[in-house]
């Protein structure tokens, strides 16, 4: 017997209003996970034949998302794939955190199973609600879909856990995954891949076991380059005892002169130094203006995250 499991966190998919005619008003994570499960409709035919496992992992506005909800999800997801009977794992978690979730997870679980998560932009009670509908579909996915990968399924499109980004604070389809573009869509319980869509390679999977304790994991900050940006703030983040600074840069991850001093003397001192950039479509090229190593292709969430599980994995070993 096939099992796909669904692992419940929270947020807006999981959340209730006082009015059904209210979909901004609301207060995140308030029903389960089998309350989620119970709420699609025709539930059966999306799982051609699997057998469902519900269990909730968390209960949480993703907003508050932290390490160690994040290390207790990858070990739960971890130990669900380690079945052979277990063919995929789905998470209902919030849009806003979800591609760090998403990009987290591909770095930390190490299978051969798709991961899928999906989310909801309107409360569970909301008179149109989305969340039964980006569940259904996410099952869809988790029931077909073959090898492995870190997915979004919300708003009938499927996106890549290393190019999703929420850029809408909103409307229903409020995820984008810029010039990548959506890797397929399910629509009436059909899955379909786009036939163009750029294979992505998978990063190096870190050891969870070489990960310390989530309150002992480094501390990294994302900054902006913007007019005028104040070297002061990488002082003060320095001398609170910041390990790792992340710049979205503008353009093509440009930094100012100013700022650019400030991080030189963050670097002598030992913090970590990364650039992405602020705009939301397109990689970083690297040119010889960039002093500081750019993580290709990822946002400046992203390159946080992959810098401090790189720290992290460091201090751990």
């Amino acid at each position: 017997m096939q099992k796909i499991v669904v692992l419940g966190t929270g947020g807006t998919i999981a959340g209730t209003s006082a009015s059904a005619a209210d979909h901004t008003g609301y207060t995140a994570a308030q029903l389960g996970v089998q309350h989620l499960l119970d709420a699609v409709p025709g539930l059966s035919d999306a799982l051609h034949g699997d057998t469902l496992v519900g269990e909730q992992v968390a209960q949480l506005d993703s907003k508050d998302m932290d390490f160690a909800t994040w290390q207790h999800l990858a070990q739960r997801c971890q130990a669900w794939v380690s079945q052979a009977e277990v063919v995929a794992v789905v998470i209902t978690h919030g849009t806003d955190t979800l591609e760090e979730t998403a990009y987290f997870l591909s770095r930390v679980v190490a299978t051969d199973k798709p991961i899928v998560l999906t989310c909801a932009m309107r409360p569970a009670n909301f008179k149109d609600a989305d969340g039964p509908q980006n569940l259904r579909d996410a099952l869809t996915l988790a029931s077909v879909a073959k090898g492995a990968g870190v997915w979004l399924v919300a708003a009938g499109e499927i996106h890549h856990s290393q190019h999703v980004q929420k850029v809408h604070p909103t409307r229903l389809n409020a995820f984008d995954s810029g010039e990548a573009g959506v890797a397929g869509t399910v629509i009436n319980d059909q899955v379909s891949w786009r036939s163009d869509f750029a294979p992505v390679a998978r990063a190096d999977t870190i050891d969870l076991s070489r990960l310390p304790d989530p309150r002992s994991w480094p501390w990294v900050e994302v900054i902006m380059n913007h007019v005028q940006a104040k070297p002061k703030v990488v002082d003060l983040l320095v001398s609170a005892g910041a390990q790792g600074i992340v710049v979205a840069g503008t353009g093509n991850g440009s930094i100012s002169t100013d700022l650019k001093e400030g991080l030189m003397r963050a670097q002598a001192s030992g913090v970590q130094i990364r650039i992405a950039s602020r705009c939301n479509q397109g990689p970083v090229i690297t040119t010889a203006s960039h002093i500081f190593p750019v993580l290709a292709g990822l946002s400046p969430v992203k390159t946080r995250v992959a810098l401090m599980l790189d720290m992290a994995s460091q201090t751990g070993r």
